[in-house]
């Protein structure tokens, strides 16, 4: 298993719904992974506005992707570059540090995390 950001074992980050870029409920990431989905994120009612407005609806389901839509409350692997979108507009949702992939470095800094950190 990959590391975190925190440099630890990569914890799952949720399985209802099943999240992650292979579906297996962790934010890990290959090559064809093309949107970097390595952020362990709480969706909030903000971001999933923001995101739509910029034409991903991470609302509405899509069963021919295995995808069930979301809802404020529900933990999703977002892909690192809208995260940081997010981020610089000020609607950028929770993190989850342990469930967030090391990868995630490469877009975003560890302070920028940090910031919107949430942990259990």
């Amino acid at each position: 298993m990959p590391n975190n950001v925190l440099g630890q074992t990569l914890t799952c980050c949720c399985t209802n719904p099943l999240t992650g870029y292979f579906r297996d409920g962790y934010c890990r990431t290959d090559e064809s992974d093309s949107g970097r989905h390595v952020i362990c994120a709480i969706m909030t009612r903000s971001f999933l506005q923001f995101t739509l407005s910029r034409g991903n609806d991470l609302v509405t389901p899509r069963p021919e992707f295995r995808f069930p839509g979301l809802k404020p409350g529900d933990r999703w692997c977002l892909c690192a570059l809208r995260w940081r979108e997010a981020f610089e507009a000020g609607v950028a949702p929770p993190v989850l540090l342990s469930c967030t992939h090391e990868r995630a470095l490469q877009y975003v800094t560890l302070e920028m995390l940090g910031a919107m950190a949430f942990e259990e």
